[in-house]
């Protein structure tokens, strides 16, 4: 019997696979507890679909990634930051701080864990960071703290 995985069986098939199967082991085991359907026509239709709309998200996510990364790209940053004896700041500059000023100064909107500082900023002066919007797409920006 031909069966389609709605859950990952140890041993068996993963989600989303089509594959063939002994009858006992299908109407005893995986029909039952929900972990597969029979592969009619009507559900391979359907498994198609899922698969072609995972992969325009995936794509649409690319795309924003993509234009992300250009609206930054060779941009600095500027963050005013207050400061104690020796040049010192109180405090340090974060990933956070970084990412409310490119939302600031640019309109884009990052999180901030998707930002990674080259170094601890607690001196004014330049800085790079570095922002990863997607699996493979990342970009590097300055980061200029100045007194304010």
């Amino acid at each position: 019997m031909k069966v389609i995985y709605l859950q990952d069986v140890k041993g068996s098939g993963k989600k989303g696979e089509m594959k063939n199967v002994a009858d006992g082991y299908a109407r005893n085991m995986l029909l039952p507890k929900g972990l597969a359907v029979e592969a009619t026509p009507e559900n391979i239709n359907k498994l198609n679909g899922q698969k072609a709309s995972a992969q325009h998200k995936i794509d649409m996510d690319v795309k924003a990634a993509n234009e992300a990364a250009a609206a930054v790209k060779g941009k600095q940053v500027v963050i005013k930051a207050k400061a104690g004896s020796n040049d010192r700041l109180f405090g340090s500059v974060t990933s956070a701080h970084v990412a409310e000023a490119l939302d600031a100064q640019f309109g884009v909107k990052i999180d901030k864990k998707k930002i990674t500082l080259s170094t601890d900023i607690k001196n004014f002066g330049s800085y790079k960071a570095t922002i990863k919007f997607y699996t493979g797409i990342s970009e590097t920006i300055d980061v200029e703290v100045i007194e304010g």
